[in-house]
């Protein structure tokens, strides 16, 4: 006797239930994070603001103190506050698109 439908047939039927876990769990997960929209915007704005004032006044920082203990032809308080707000805001730029890709997987798993 040939037993290849019944091999073929558990192996298809356990595919789909992980499928049908996978797309709960998803659904779960989006519940969970839907419930807390207003604040979850609000805690992203702080972050990116964070995100970007602290490389600035990190970089502001460093500048202050190198120009003071080793003074020279050019200003390092505007050069490093500069280089400390294009970190921040790269690093701003990577947060938003983090959670852009992730809000869209979300979509995308609530429409199927």
């Amino acid at each position: 006797m040939n037993n290849a439908p019944n091999e073929k047939g558990p192996k298809e039927g356990s595919t789909f239930a992980v499928q049908v876990g996978e797309k709960a769990a998803r659904k779960l997960k989006a519940r969970r994070r839907s419930a807390s929209g207003v604040w979850f915007g609000l805690g992203m704005m702080g972050l990116i603001g964070w995100s970007v004032v602290v490389p600035t006044l990190l970089g502001a920082a460093l500048g202050i103190w190198l120009d003071e203990h080793h003074p020279g032809g050019h200003p390092w308080t505007l050069a490093l506050l500069v280089a400390g707000l294009a970190l921040g805001c790269f690093n701003a730029w990577h947060w938003v698109v983090k959670e852009e890709k992730a809000m869209r997987e979300e979509q995308e798993d609530n429409h199927e």
